[in-house]
């Protein structure tokens, strides 16, 4: 490789928060100086930057800086210097075409992240995918949302779980993974090219905003349009058959042949769930977790977390990432939402569901996080069928100790640790349903396991430890959070990405089990397409 295309990171420059980008490109090319390197052709950018709030009267930015147009000998003298990293450019995924005809266009069931980077990276490479979508498009879907907080009238179809860009579309857009993946610079810069906000490339804990991704899927999808690909919203894939060697998709909108069929259906989709396990196909239970919604003033988090630094338009609201864990089980925090709210987010008559979401700008009174405990497979029974139940039965449990019409339970924290539940909130007023108060004040042992609840209230008090006024008797928790992740896992060879005994068949994203979260989603459903392409000939 020429040394136009080795890259070299300049890591651990910590600056003011005034400090400038620039600022942290001289102080790499002084740190290069010092080392002899010649930097006369280099190119600087930032690579990542993150903040440093351990000392809250010194705030920091930590940044890395990425340095391209290094000569091949200086890269190699200074490879064993602790503060570089040398790094490949992110470049574009490449296939080999393989030689199977595929005799009719691949058919992608869900336009949630895993679902669209498939689509797309397969309509750039000549397959014309159909996608379809039990949900609407971004629009009508935030139409039927906006009624379902106003009415209390659920669309079981098109709602904060289904519809375009999947669940998502309605969070905070983050944009965090947890695996070392090489493809998640590659999606972050094709989010970018759609429209997406281009911190994200750099950013330790990048996010989009709910209004901000909405449009970035439309853009998304008209380009899979354009590409020569199709689109149907309302479609429900319900099951598949084989006739006269033909694949067919039967779908609620008619029935769909296909050359190869990827699952992307979405951790919510338990109606498909059923029909996989009463076909044969081998699904296995999994771990996931479930709790509540913590709710506090976003300005108290930021003054905890930042000290007198608090309000620094440089830092914007402050973020956490707490776990707590015991001998038996852990308790973290999950999808934190600064300046966000709680949402309606159930999906099925009769069962309260909430998530956090927030805009681009997190300009929200409060601030909100999943707090969950972990739920292993012995607590339920160690099946598909009963971990999907197990979820269920927590919801329908909130739904009717709230009082139905889709009110959610809430209990302040305060009550919370001193096992009551007759508090009403105080300063800080729950947001769930658009903060129209259709919450009902219920202890949360009357829809949680005490195993989770008493977890909970452990780790609720040792995170009070790490951010002073975490327990703050005015906090709100809201339930039921139960669809952190899928409960189940679709099998499939870990090589190919199909599911066993079957020849044209992907389990991918979320929904099957192998992602967390819209990056890691996109990319399993990047590989997924990989994986058809090197199989198929375009069409």
């Amino acid at each position: 490789m020429s040394s136009s295309n080795r890259i070299i990171t300049v890591n651990n420059i910590k600056l003011p928060i005034d400090a400038s980008f620039e600022e942290a490109f001289s102080v790499a090319s002084v740190f290069l100086k010092k080392l002899h390197i010649d930097i006369e052709d280099a190119e600087f950018s930032i690579y990542k930057k993150s903040v440093d709030a351990r000392n809250k009267s010194d705030i920091l930015f930590v940044y890395t800086v990425a340095v391209g147009g290094i000569k091949e000998k200086d890269v190699r003298r200074v490879s064993d210097n602790p503060r570089i990293t040398l790094i490949d450019p992110c470049a574009e995924p490449y296939c080999e075409f393989g030689e199977r005809i595929m005799a009719y266009p691949p058919l992608v069931v869900g336009a949630g992240p895993a679902g669209l980077f498939s689509a797309l990276f397969l309509a750039e490479h000549g397959f014309s995918p159909i996608l379809i979508e039990r949900g609407e498009r971004v629009a009508e879907r935030t139409a039927k949302v906006k009624s379902f907080i106003e009415t209390g009238i659920l669309d079981t179809s098109s709602n904060i779980q289904f519809g375009a860009g999947g669940a998502g579309t309605f969070s905070d857009g983050k944009l965090i993974t947890r695996i070392n993946d090489p493809l998640s610079s590659y999606v972050m810069r094709r989010l970018v090219s759609f429209g997406a906000p281009k911190d994200i490339m750099y950013l330790a804990r990048p996010h989009i905003g709910t209004d901000v991704l909405a449009p970035v899927v439309e853009r998304i999808i008209d380009r899979i349009i354009e590409l020569g690909g199709e689109i149907r919203y309302k479609t429900k894939y319900i099951d598949s058959v084989r006739r006269s060697g033909t694949s067919v998709a039967i779908t609620d909108n008619g029935e769909i042949p296909y050359g190869a069929l990827v699952l992307a259906i979405g951790h919510s989709a338990r109606d498909t769930y059923r029909t996989l396990i009463s076909n044969g196909y081998s699904l296995e239970a999994k771990q996931f977790s479930v709790g509540m919604r913590i709710e506090h003033l976003a300005d108290d988090i930021d003054r905890a977390m930042y000290g007198d630094f608090a309000g620094h338009k440089a830092l914007g609201h402050a973020e956490y990432n707490l776990s707590h864990n015991t001998k038996e089980r852990g308790v973290y925090t999950f999808c934190m939402c600064p300046g966000g709210e709680v949402v309606a987010a159930a999906s099925e008559d009769g069962g309260v569901v909430v998530n956090g979401m927030s805009n681009h700008s997190r300009s929200g009174k409060n601030s909100n996080s999943a707090v969950v405990c972990s739920i292993f497979k012995e607590d339920y029974g160690n099946t598909p069928e009963k971990a999907i139940e197990f979820q269920r039965s927590i919801e329908r449990a909130a739904f009717i100790e709230a009082g139905g019409g889709y009110a959610a339970p809430i209990v302040t924290v305060g009550d919370f640790l001193n096992d009551s539940a007759v508090s009403s909130p105080t300063s800080v007023i729950p947001t769930y349903m658009g903060g129209k108060m259709n919450v009902k004040t219920v202890s949360p042992n009357a829809y949680l396991p005490k195993f989770v609840t008493s977890a909970i209230k452990n780790a609720i008090v040792d995170f009070d430890r790490k951010i002073r006024g975490f327990a703050s008797e005015s906090a709100i928790l809201t339930g039921a959070e139960t669809r952190t992740s899928s409960p189940v896992r679709i099998l499939r060879d870990n090589f190919t990405f199909l599911a066993p005994g079957t020849d044209n068949i992907y389990p991918t994203g979320e929904g099957a089990g192998y992602a967390g979260g819209i990056t890691s989603a996109a990319i399993d459903g990047l590989k997924t397409a990989i994986s058809i392409i090197r199989t198929y000939k375009p069409l």
